[in-house]
């Protein structure tokens, strides 16, 4: 069948395009790259996006730079990346907290499966459970023990509602039977400082955030959050091992670009990622943090399951989606 006319015309000039758009492709990036980070600087999504920024500029042939956006538990930044230009000019580092969001949030400004498209899971750790010194508890039992006797009193920080501290530590009260009050902070830059200085008792941290300041003293270390033990802390058990069986919470970061992007692009971003998590990779594991960069098939895998384990859990702590 012949096309004529107005449709044959826009056909024409689509067909003309292609080569433009695909030498645009070939030749990205052409200018800087922003990275948006859903915190304050100072934890651990900062951290691990300014820590990849000297290799990804190398990687890539362009500046590359952090763009902090704090607010709403990450969903301000994760909202504004969403809607970015899908073009390659504009990142979002995701932490594991954007699984949770859905379970907990009724009218999410973005679809995480729909609106993101994923590049590479950078990194992957346990939290820590820490507590101020002042604190008289050395073990994740004496914590519970303790917290019992003053139900309600306690406190404890996070980096927002419906983080993935926040949700470590209600998972945590939630099996042991125990409250404390939640104190949510814009990111955990701001939290530690509040925790280091006494004004909050306890927090389910973040490794990059809290790491150095456990191995100090300045934080008391109780257990980490993992399954298995922390690589940078082999003699501090896990809380399952403490005495909460099936306890297991994983922090991880991630790279995703809006939905969209030409897969070029995509594929340009992950092998850039990839080789600068190798190189780092050394960096990363004496702050007891796995350097990880997969496809990006295999990091919405990880993304699925786990938007599957954080619905469930959400379920049974009795949390109603807000």
């Amino acid at each position: 069948m012949a096309i004529h006319g107005p449709s044959r015309l826009l056909i024409v000039s689509l067909l003309a395009c292609l080569p433009l758009l695909s030498a645009a492709q070939s030749d990205y990036p052409t200018r800087p790259v922003r990275i948006i980070v859903p915190s304050s600087p100072g934890g651990g999504t900062d951290i691990t996006t300014r820590r990849l920024l000297p290799g990804l500029t190398k990687e890539l042939g362009q500046p590359v730079v952090v763009d902090n956006r704090a607010g709403a538990g990450g969903i301000i930044g994760n909202e504004l990346a969403a809607r970015a230009q899908p073009d390659g000019y504009t990142l979002l580092m995701g932490v594991a907290t954007i699984t949770i969001l859905p379970s907990i949030s009724r009218n999410l400004p973005y679809d995480l499966l729909k609106d993101l498209a994923p590049i590479t899971q950078a990194v992957a750790a346990p939290n820590i459970m820490v507590v101020h010194p002042s604190l008289p508890v050395k073990s994740i039992r004496e914590l519970i023990a303790f917290v019992r006797q003053r139900p309600g009193e306690l406190n404890y920080a996070s980096a927002g509602p419906g983080t993935n501290p926040h949700l470590a530590m209600e998972l945590f009260l939630t099996m042991t039977n125990t409250k404390m009050v939640h104190i949510p902070y814009k990111g955990f830059g701001p939290a530690m400082a509040d925790l280091l200085s006494g004004q909050v008792s306890a927090a389910c941290a973040t490794m990059l955030s809290s790491l150095a300041h456990v191995k100090s003293g300045r934080l008391r270390g109780l257990a980490t959050t993992a399954a298995t033990r922390a690589i940078a802390l082999p003699d501090m058990p896990t809380v399952a091992e403490a005495g909460v069986k099936g306890y297991d919470v994983t922090q991880w970061y991630g790279l995703f670009a809006p939905a969209g992007t030409p897969r070029p692009i995509i594929a340009r971003l992950n092998a850039a990622a990839v080789a600068t998590l190798r190189a780092e990779s050394a960096r990363f594991a004496a702050d007891g943090v796995e350097a990880v960069g997969n496809s990006p098939e295999v990091f919405r895998k990880v993304i699925e399951s786990e938007m599957a384990q954080w619905a469930k859990a959400v379920r049974a702590a009795g949390m109603s989606p807000k």
